[in-house]
């Protein structure tokens, strides 16, 4: 349920151009684009944590939490052994992290057994230990700036493509939008072969449209923009609520 790139970009340019506010060129719409997907979507995180403190209701479709679930669920994957081997081929043992595909590591799994994730001290700790030493039923892991390090026993750590079954669960980050153009007499024609839609659902259009056109105001430096696009921004959090 993806977002046409065309119709945001056309309702902000609508919005911002009335009574001749200024112009928003295609490389600064896709600025402003995806930042405000970001916004969005990371927004989703600290509101599902806000819910989750509050009792929901019984109510099929008003139900806030149920809402961020659907919202968000559009960007939980899961990958397999391929994936992983193509995706987090490793260096020394230790798998790449594609952080511009994975925005948070979900589970990651061995054989069907699920790693236990362990900061680095414990990590360490637990690979010197007979007692807590890893095993092909309970691994563990940890991550660093060099990547994930999955091992199954004091000195063997499983990789993809290797024998070991392994699977990972994340969340995708939104791919970068992109309103596409050619140029024809001096214009820049909307190009739908290659654009690159909103990954957000669908019922987030209005809200990128007034997010984009606060932050295009910034950037014209027309604060009669940003006031247009914070009050129609507020306006429609509060009717969705």
């Amino acid at each position: 349920m993806a977002v046409s790139v065309d119709t945001v970009y056309q309702r902000v340019l609508t919005l911002a151009n009335k009574e001749q506010r200024g112009y928003i060129t295609p490389q600064e719409f896709n600025l402003l684009a995806n930042q405000a997907q970001m916004e969005i979507f990371e927004q989703y995180f600290f509101d599902i944590a806000a819910f989750n403190k509050v009792a929901g209701n019984t109510q099929e479709f008003s139900d806030q939490l149920s809402v961020l679930y659907e919202k968000i669920g559009e960007f939980e994957v899961d990958q397999g052994d391929g994936w992983m081997t193509v995706n987090m081929a490793p260096i020394n043992n230790i798998l790449n992290i594609p952080w511009n595909l994975i925005y948070k590591l979900g589970t990651v799994r061995v054989d069907g057994n699920q790693v236990e994730l362990l900061n680095h001290k414990d990590f360490n700790a637990a690979m010197l230990s007979p007692l807590t030493a890893p095993s092909i039923s309970r691994p563990i892991c940890t991550t660093s700036a060099l990547g994930l390090r999955v091992a199954t026993a004091a000195n063997q750590f499983a990789t993809p493509g290797t024998g070991a079954n392994m699977s990972i669960s994340f969340m995708m980050r939104p791919p970068r939008i992109e309103w596409a153009y050619v140029i024809v007499n001096d214009k820049a024609l909307y190009n739908d072969n290659i654009a690159i839609d909103f990954e957000l659902h669908s019922s987030e259009e209005t809200e990128l449209v007034y997010k984009i056109l606060k932050l295009a105001g910034t950037n014209l430096k027309a604060q009669e923009v940003v006031q247009v696009g914070q009050t129609l921004e507020q306006t429609n959090k509060q009717t969705t609520l």
